[in-house]
């Protein structure tokens, strides 16, 4: 018996087993095409007194962070089959969304491939299979081709496969790689001999490695089994038993991250917290040697090293370079007094990156929320910038490998530009596009409008806004429009492409992102100023976006829907809580929204090294209450909220399925109006959902079908 129909087959008996006793609704087998007509679940109440820095409260539903509990599984099941039940009526939609969005996928091809040492390597798909094929040909892509990976072969079995780590040995003859079968980011590391096909285990719960150069030995970080905190790390020479702990992080704020140098030249060992950071590193040549640190930590002080010829090169924030500065140590001696400034710190311009290659640098900077590339020659000092030619627009350095080169791959895209792989001849200074994802169906990107307008905050604070729409626009208020919101831990929430979105595009609703506080599109002081003891910022941020595209007239209240995940589905619980009358529906996807429990439990996966972005409510009573009061699960009221679809998954490491479980259960017990709220839960996967191809199409239709209903545009 299969795995997949073994765990189908427990759930079920769960279901009936608990039927007569758990307090919650069944789904009927005759689903009605009302929605009104479908009885939501109702979790049961098991109060737990909380008490700390002087306040007590009384958490109902803490019961529910049990994943091994038969009762808290049956009634995830519950939830599933209420949404299905609730979304009945528009199956014909959710499958006309399906086949639309299918259509535009070109589902046989192949990604552009990419240079190291002999090979040419990249990914294809095929039409029906759910998953990527790794491989490589020799010299060209008119060689033979040899297949590395088959994940279609290796998902057998499992609900969910993703691969983390993919490195070659310098000799081209075994390949280093890590999977994930459950979501869970519980990567077991392995490797592969091209030659024979043979496949050895190293170890669990990888999250990074790479080859030394001598084809034996690799090092890798092993992460905390209960917390999954990168900490330890290992060198393990093939053939040999027992590998070596060379490194072990005690503190808990604490993170470690292995590299190998594009030149080669060390591996490096990456420590670091929300605020701090260290070096560690060992020659390429000599993976025997000791790990060395180029300067050791200091409180608020980020550095990371890459490396060039006898020099390290150092991007840091030292001595109040906010925004990040470059720096230069000989290798030979590279503590801290023999830094030297190479690129100063600039208070408009983030510096988010460094590549090194042999004769030139690439510097990825933000400058008023857009992305730039800089190209430096070493030898003359000359600087230039890549040209792009719309006014808002996401690009990225591609894949590169190659350390001796005069060639630049690069990413680039829009709103309205597909994903665009260029390569840039740095002598010549021109793009060649290699490949631009096809868009099959006639697309035809003069029918969309991109553009960028600014809301205001309550502060004075100017907030970027991006959108997208199908010409023409009209500003009458009559457009639906969907607004997406992150603003956490400084990432930026970047300007994509996304086939997919057509659908609602072509439907006459404006897609838009809030450029909000807390993120990173304005630099270190832009997420400064949404975190910590300044977080409400990130929400009220978004509110003034939304209220501004309602004045301006792009759309209005019982046209806006609103959107964001993780973080961004934190976002979305604390401007539900504070403006439900500003919104027609939200979607949330796997939401941070019990952040009081989760910020006060270190045993949780995350929880310590989140202190530095949320504040630490266990030692810090002005944190706790400062936290406690916009968490989104200890404000739910009993009042009226708008339209709500929440989603999660059984597995996410990242924000443990029960936040999202829990908080549907109290704004299920506690909210006064009738609109929909539906719980969708993914039994097979982690924080990013399903990991096939067309699992993930499906979802996105329900998701679509959700917010075209509540905008009443269900029937086309």
């Amino acid at each position: 018996m299969s795995t997949r129909i073994e765990r189908s087959l427990f759930l079920t008996i769960v279901v009936l087993t608990l039927f007569c006793s758990y307090p919650f609704a069944m789904m009927s087998q005759n689903i009605s095409s009302d929605p009104a007509a479908a009885k939501p679940p109702v979790a049961k109440k098991i109060p737990k007194v909380i008490t700390a820095h002087g306040e007590t409260w009384t958490d109902d539903y803490f019961w529910m962070r049990d994943k091994k509990n038969p009762e808290v599984i049956a009634y995830l099941e519950a939830e599933n089959a209420y949404a299905d039940a609730v979304m009945n009526h528009t199956k014909a939609l959710q499958e006309e969304l399906y086949r639309e969005m299918l259509a535009r996928i070109k589902e046989t091809d192949t990604d552009p491939p990419y240079r190291e040492g002999n090979y040419l390597y990249y990914t294809r798909s095929e039409q029906g299979k759910q998953y990527k094929i790794y491989a490589r040909r020799r010299g060209s892509m008119d060689a033979p081709e040899q297949v590395l990976l088959d994940l279609n072969e290796m998902a057998n079995g499992h609900p969910f496969m993703a691969i983390g780590i993919f490195d070659v040995s310098r000799d081209e003859n075994l390949l280093l790689y890590s999977t994930d079968t459950t979501g869970y980011r519980e990567y077991t590391l392995y490797v592969k001999d091209l030659r024979t096909g043979q496949t050895t285990k190293i170890a669990e719960r990888v999250s990074s490695a790479a080859w030394a150069d001598d084809n034996q030995t690799i090092f890798y970080v092993a992460d905390d089994p209960v917390s999954k905190r990168p900490y330890r790390f290992y060198r393990h020479v093939l053939g040999k038993s027992g590998d070596e702990l060379l490194y072990e992080e005690k503190d808990e704020m604490f993170a470690a991250r292995v590299g190998r140098t594009r030149s080669r030249g060390f591996i490096l060992l990456t420590l670091a917290s929300h605020t701090t950071s260290e070096v560690r590193y060992i020659p390429v040549d000599a993976p025997e040697g000791t790990l060395r640190v180029i300067e050791p930590r200091s409180h608020g002080r980020e550095y990371y090293v890459d490396h060039r010829g006898d020099t390290f090169y150092i991007r840091t924030n030292d001595d109040g370079a906010l925004n990040f500065k470059l720096m230069t140590a000989p290798v030979a001696d590279p503590q801290r007094k023999n830094w030297r400034e190479l690129v100063p710190h600039r208070r408009d311009v983030m510096l988010e990156d460094v590549d090194l290659f042999a004769d030139f640098m690439v510097l990825s900077e933000r400058e008023q929320g857009l992305p730039r590339l800089r190209i430096t020659e070493f030898k003359s000092g000359q600087t230039h910038y890549l040209q792009f030619p719309e006014p808002v627009y996401t690009a990225s350095l591609g894949v590169n490998r190659v350390f001796r080169t005069r060639t630049l791959r690069y990413n680039y895209q829009s709103f309205i530009t597909p994903v665009s792989v260029y390569d840039y001849d740095v002598d010549k200074r021109q793009s060649k596009l290699v490949k631009q994802q096809p868009v099959l169906g006639g697309y035809d990107p003069t029918q969309y409008q991109s553009e960028r307008i600014y809301a205001t905050a309550k502060d004075g604070t100017r907030i970027p806004i991006s959108l997208v729409y199908r010409k023409p626009l009209v500003r009458d208020g009559r457009r639906p429009l969907l607004l997406q919101g992150y603003g956490a831990y400084g990432i930026p929430l970047n300007v994509t492409f996304n086939s997919n979105r057509l659908s609602l595009l072509d439907r006459g609703v404006i897609f838009a992102i809030a450029h909000i506080r807390g993120g990173g599109e304005l630099g270190k002081a832009w997420h400064d100023a949404g975190r910590m003891m300044q977080k409400k910022n990130t929400f009220t941020d978004f509110i003034a976006a939304a209220e501004h595209l309602i004045a301006e007239k792009y759309t209005s209240k019982d046209r806006l829907v609103a959107t964001g995940g993780s973080a961004g589905g934190l976002l979305m619980g604390a401007v539900v809580n504070m403006r439900p009358d500003l919104f027609k529906a939200v979607v949330s996807y796997v939401p941070f929204v019990d952040i009081i429990n989760t910020m006060m439990d270190a045993s949780l996966p995350l929880t310590a090294g989140e202190w530095e972005e949320w504040g630490d409510p266990i030692r810090n009573a002005e944190h706790f209450r400062y936290m406690k009061s916009y968490s989104p699960y200890d404000n739910i009221e009993a009042k009226e909220y708008p339209a709500m679809l929440v989603r999660t998954a059984l597995n996410d490491s990242q924000v443990l399925f029960h936040e999202p479980t829990k908080y549907v259960a109290k704004m299920r017990a506690l909210k006064k109006d009738k609109n929909p709220l539906i719980f969708k839960i993914n039994m097979g996967a982690g924080h990013s959902g399903a990991s096939g191809r067309y699992d993930a199409l499906r979802e996105t239709a329900f998701d679509y079908a959700f917010i075209l209903w509540q905008l009443g545009l269900a029937d086309g």
